[in-house]
């Protein structure tokens, strides 16, 4: 390899775009663990070992890419590590929330579809709105408001990808559980954002 070839493959460890992704790395581990001080932690960690193995960035994949990949799977092994320490008062208390989220389920119909009154209205450009600062702020907070044992599910499978029959193994729980939470997840979000960003109050 010459020597121009490597360094098109060396990570940019420059101030400005270490402060970037930083800044990035850290908005996604926060939604991950909704904890501020663990998230401050897993980017560290993350770019730690970025830094330690940068000799295995190989320019297969952008330089922010392989950062996420990184941060991801500190994420996933602190998840897991949290997951194993839910204590039975934890599971307990799950009981209760559930009980409080089949309020949810009165918005469908028998069949699934949305009951009438309760259809949600058009969302104006989603697409856009995932680009704006501002969208990921109220996404944070809709996040916070689902039950912690909700948004692990919605984490573990929507955002860190892994999948159903590892995450049943992680949290011991069944599949149709899983997908029961996602479902309310998925809604509980719709609806936040509904409130929050969707009909203007975010904008």
């Amino acid at each position: 390899m010459t020597e121009v070839s490597a360094q098109a493959l060396s990570p940019p460890w420059d101030d400005a775009s270490i402060t970037a992704i930083r800044r990035d790395m850290l908005r996604f581990a926060r939604l991950q663990l909704r904890d501020s001080a663990a998230a401050e932690d897993m980017v560290q960690e993350a770019l730690m070992a970025a830094m330690t193995g940068a000799k295995r960035f190989a320019g297969r994949s952008a330089f922010k890419t392989w950062m996420f990949a990184i941060l991801r799977n500190k994420i996933v092994d602190h998840i897991r590590a949290s997951a194993r320490e839910i204590s039975r008062s934890d599971l307990a208390a799950r009981a209760e929330v559930d009980a409080g989220l089949e309020d949810f389920d009165a918005l469908f119909e028998q069949r699934g579809h949305w009951n009438p009154d309760d259809r949600p209205s058009t969302w104006s450009d989603p697409e856009a709105s995932f680009e704006q600062e501002a969208f990921w702020t109220v996404f944070d907070v809709c996040m916070n408001n689902l039950p912690e044992h909700i948004a692990r599910v919605y984490t573990m499978r929507e955002l860190l990808e892994l999948e159903t029959t590892e995450i049943c193994a992680e949290l011991g729980i069944t599949s149709n559980n899983c997908f029961v939470i996602l479902h309310r997840a998925r809604l509980g979000l719709r609806e936040c954002l509904e409130n929050r960003w969707f009909q203007g109050e975010g904008r």
